[in-house]
């Protein structure tokens, strides 16, 4: 055999000699019934692991061409000639399996299934409800705007102008001062994400995040090549940025104002420790602040309002407070660093909805967005204070929470470790919908993340019931 892989092609070794051997069985050099040579002789004439090879042979085995006997030897089948020919068609699994993009988590494929059952209760969903949503308001914003064709045409790279200075201005009540240029309007705050993920950093960047942490759900970042480290003290988060820092690109994610999922607040001194750390290090921040204006109590100011270097890209939305429907969310960060983000946003949807950016607009230049949210922490805070009277009723036993200060979620942690898939099932199949604690941290099977924002109270006490007759049974 003369043939070698090519280790600069595209192809990966795998679909190399996948695809060398079924050629040579497609176009008879290998008939029916001929004897492969031995894993070890593939290996060495290829000049490839012995791992690689028999990859290959067992994916050619499972999918017909090839056969093994007694006694170890692998063989090509007698339906081989017949698949190869089926073959020919587009192979979809394998082009699924071999992309980029790594799929959701499957606990967070079963939720988005489920959340499109309107039988189910849903006692996790980051959202707010039907009821809480401004339906009406936003109706009479539809006819009470005056739109030119500019405005609902292609925007430009960084968004609506309209809508980046009246951010300026919202903004600036934050401690943010800022100007327009400084700011890219983005489809919701996951794709703030995603643009940073494939703008910003190189493969194998490190990704430093609180533990727990939405980031740990959802794959951006592990999708783009990078490494997720989750710390859990600011003592640990210093060991492990001086440990690595130098090797690869770093950069820290958090959410310091009502942490998703735990519902924690950073002091005003936590917030200075870990800008000066990252100044000094030159690590970059993302502080993700989308829940701040759910806040039922005073907040510590922003750390980008804190931020003198640059150092903090500040991400916000409307999703959690307005209509997650409108897909709005912006980022906010030094002027080169949007120009860039600007540019790949460019090259994915070639601006986020106009239509939606002339409300969002619309909504912070008037009252209405401030009204609004005024009447939304109270309804959220009369719902927290709801489920807490029914957890202090009956899971006094067997779990304990912190009373939430804002947001959608109550972090409730079992005594037992007894959140585990079979237990996130076992409440599908009573009609209960939960995020386990395993999302936001692969190790932790004691929490679920509690939403109070979504389900009606009606649904909240049947689901809680639910769920304690679940753990009951667990705890037996």
């Amino acid at each position: 055999m003369q043939w070698k892989p090519n280790r600069a092609s595209h192809l990966t070794l795998h679909e190399q000699i996948y695809d060398w051997i079924s050629t040579r069985i497609q176009q008879g050099e290998w008939t029916i019934g001929t004897i492969l040579p031995s894993q070890r002789k593939l290996a060495e004439t290829l000049d490839v692991n012995r791992s690689t090879i028999i990859q290959v042979l067992d994916e050619l085995k499972a999918n017909g061409i090839l056969e093994t006997r007694i006694g170890g030897s692998t063989y090509v089948s007698n339906s081989s000639w017949n698949l190869l020919l089926q073959k020919e068609q587009a192979n979809w699994h394998h082009h699924i399996h071999a992309s980029i993009h790594e799929a959701n988590i499957h606990t967070i494929q079963l939720i988005n299934e489920y959340e499109q059952n309107q039988t189910i209760i849903r006692l996790g969903t980051g959202e707010l409800s039907p009821d809480l949503l401004p339906t009406t308001l936003l109706e009479q914003s539809f006819r009470n705007l005056t739109i030119q064709a500019r405005d609902i045409s292609y925007s430009e790279p960084k968004g609506s102008k309209k809508l980046r200075i009246a951010l300026t201005e919202y903004l600036r009540k934050r401690g943010i001062n800022t100007s327009p240029e400084s700011i890219l309007i983005t489809s919701g705050a996951i794709q703030a994400l995603q643009l940073i993920s494939v703008g910003l950093l190189e493969q194998q960047s490190n990704i430093f995040l609180e533990s727990p942490s939405y980031l740990q759900s959802i794959q951006p970042f592990q999708s783009a090549g990078m490494r997720v480290f989750p710390v859990k003290r600011v003592r640990q988060l210093i060991e492990k940025l001086q440990t690595l820092k130098g090797k690869k690109q770093s950069l820290f994610y958090c959410v310091p104002t009502l942490n998703n999922p735990s519902g924690n607040i950073l002091s005003l001194d936590e917030r200075k420790k870990l800008l000066e750390l990252c100044t000094s290090l030159q690590i970059p921040i993302i502080e993700d602040d989308v829940y701040h204006e759910l806040a039922f109590v005073d907040t510590p100011p922003a750390m980008k309002s804190l931020d003198q270097a640059g150092q903090v890209i500040y991400i916000g939305s409307v999703s959690k407070t307005l209509s997650p429907g409108l897909r709005i969310g912006w980022l906010v960060a030094p002027e080169p660093v949007i120009h860039r983000l600007a540019d790949v946003k460019m090259q994915m949807d070639y601006g986020s909805s106009g239509f939606s950016q002339q409300i969002v607009a619309h909504w912070l230049t008037t009252d209405l967005y401030e009204k609004h949210l005024e009447k939304l922490r109270e309804q959220l805070k009369t719902r927290a204070n709801f489920v807490i009277e029914i957890l202090l009723q009956y899971f006094k036993e067997v779990a304990t929470w912190e009373t939430p200060i804002g947001g959608f979620y109550i972090w409730l942690r079992f005594n037992e470790p007894i959140v585990n898939k079979a237990f996130f099932q076992q409440l599908i199949k009573q009609n209960v919908l939960i995020n386990p604690g395993y999302l936001y941290d692969p190790k932790d099977f004691h929490h679920i993340r509690l939403s109070y924002a979504y389900a009606t109270l009606e649904e909240l006490k049947e689901g809680l019931q639910l769920v304690l007759q679940v753990v009951k049974q667990k705890n037996q």
